[in-house]
């Protein structure tokens, strides 16, 4: 009975994986080919993108400032708080701003995606959609899928400079450094390679966010109670998958001689 539950997880699992990745070339593929709703797109980068604005700059802020609280605690015991723009620039750029832009953006849209998609699904719109001759990959996942790729890397732009700006903030009122020293410091820390990996990462972290909400969504059972288990099922499992992505992207990138 224990092997039979098992084989049935397993497979679960496995067919999991092959919708998840059916939605995401069937999205690609959407890209080229009519119709494309544009409009729909256009919505939900407003609802992903300016909604997600405030609790991610809020949270980078506030990270920024706390990043600098800690390290000049530990480099003023070396004397060294001259550094700590650089400390600063380099985690939020290269760590810190995507990871978390993308766990805040998860639990604020996975939840959202999966919640309307369900909904829509328990109370038969989506089969009414299908009744109409209507895709309902390419009218629902399609759009929230290129709507979160677009916004989610502008988003980390502007949380790693909130970070640091928060950094500056504790930096000049703490560490007593100048804003020239700070930003220069800051700035000469960055090369390309840092931003590149920065700002690559977002891309992966926005299919997550993306699909598993539309996964779950669109596997909703159960009524109104079903919809609570799917959303609370996709914000866990978008930033599940999130952590993954960010460790193995990382540790690809560090086994190519990447940095």
């Amino acid at each position: 009975m224990n092997g039979l539950s098992l084989d049935n997880f397993v497979k679960r699992k496995v067919l999991a994986v092959q919708e998840f990745t059916e939605y995401l070339t069937n999205s690609i593929r959407h890209l080229f080919t009519p119709p494309r709703y544009l409009i729909d797109t256009l919505i939900q980068m407003d609802v992903i993108g300016f909604g997600s604005l405030p609790i991610v700059l809020l949270t980078a802020l506030s990270i920024g400032g706390v990043l600098a609280l800690q390290t000049h605690r530990t480099l003023s015991t070396f004397g060294e708080t001259a550094l700590l723009g650089q400390v600063v620039a380099l985690s939020m750029v290269r760590e810190i701003g995507p990871l978390l832009t993308a766990l805040m953006v998860a639990g604020r849209i996975s939840s959202g995606i999966a919640s309307e998609i369900g909904s829509m699904l328990v109370s038969e719109q989506i089969d009414a959609m299908r009744a109409l001759g209507t895709d309902p990959l390419r009218k629902l996942v399609s759009p929230r899928l290129y709507a979160t790729v677009a916004t989610l890397p502008l988003l980390t732009v502007l949380s790693d400079f909130f970070g640091m700006m928060g950094g500056a903030l504790v930096s000049m009122s703490t560490a007593h450094l100048s804003s020239a020293e700070y930003w220069n410091s800051a700035l000469q820390a960055l090369h390309s390679e840092d931003i590149i990996q920065g700002l690559t990462k977002p891309f992966f972290f926005a299919v997550a966010i993306a699909l598993v909400g539309c996964y779950f969504g669109l596997h909703t059972k159960g009524g109104t109670e079903g919809v609570g288990r799917a959303t609370t099922q996709a914000v866990v499992g978008a930033c599940v998958l999130i952590l993954l992505l960010d460790f193995f992207y990382t540790k690809f990138l560090m086994a190519i001689g990447f940095f």
